[in-house]
């Protein structure tokens, strides 16, 4: 293949001309998203790794920003976030060793553990969103009349995944 040539391209024609043509379209959206991704992923950590980030941990911490006690139960921080719960222990693990985050268990239900973010987190996290916003949230790729309609077709391919989409 040739190194001036689309790669996502050149492989929905393979798959079309090795009997697949039912199946190319859907193979050139996935592997493009997959490819947007990752390009957008190495904007965003070149932001955030500086800071000590993941994007993971900034979405926690911008999560507990933005509850009006500062703080949230672990298991409520899992499903607004879509992850697992393993996956929120180890975020909050992490900003905890940082100092951007605290555990505290609810006085009237000692079983809850509630994620409460510190006054460093709450520098980092504002530090952290300034630069996403300026360096990849403002200039995403597209034009401004553009995001809305992606946005909207990734919110039908999300739905399709059993994703509560508002619409």
């Amino acid at each position: 293949m040739s190194p001036d040539r689309d790669p996502i391209r050149e492989a929905h024609r393979q798959w079309t001309r090795h009997g697949w043509s039912e199946a190319a379209d859907g193979m050139a959206m996935v592997t493009s998203v997959v490819r947007v991704q990752q390009l957008l992923m190495e904007r965003i950590d070149a932001v955030l790794r500086p800071l000590g980030l993941t994007f993971a941990r900034y979405e926690v911490l911008r999560l507990l920003s933005f509850s009006k006690a500062g703080g949230m139960p672990m298991t409520r921080l899992g499903s607004l976030l879509q992850v697992h719960p393993t996956s929120v222990t180890s975020a909050v693990d992490r900003l905890e060793r940082q100092g951007y985050v605290e555990r505290v268990r609810r006085s009237d239900d000692r079983r809850v553990v509630v994620a409460s973010i510190t006054g460093a987190g709450r520098e980092v996290v504002e530090t952290a969103t300034t630069g996403l916003n300026t360096e990849v949230f403002e200039r995403p790729g597209l034009e401004a009349d553009r995001l809305a309609a992606l946005t909207e077709l990734l919110g039908a391919v999300r739905a399709s995944g059993g994703d509560l989409v508002d619409g």
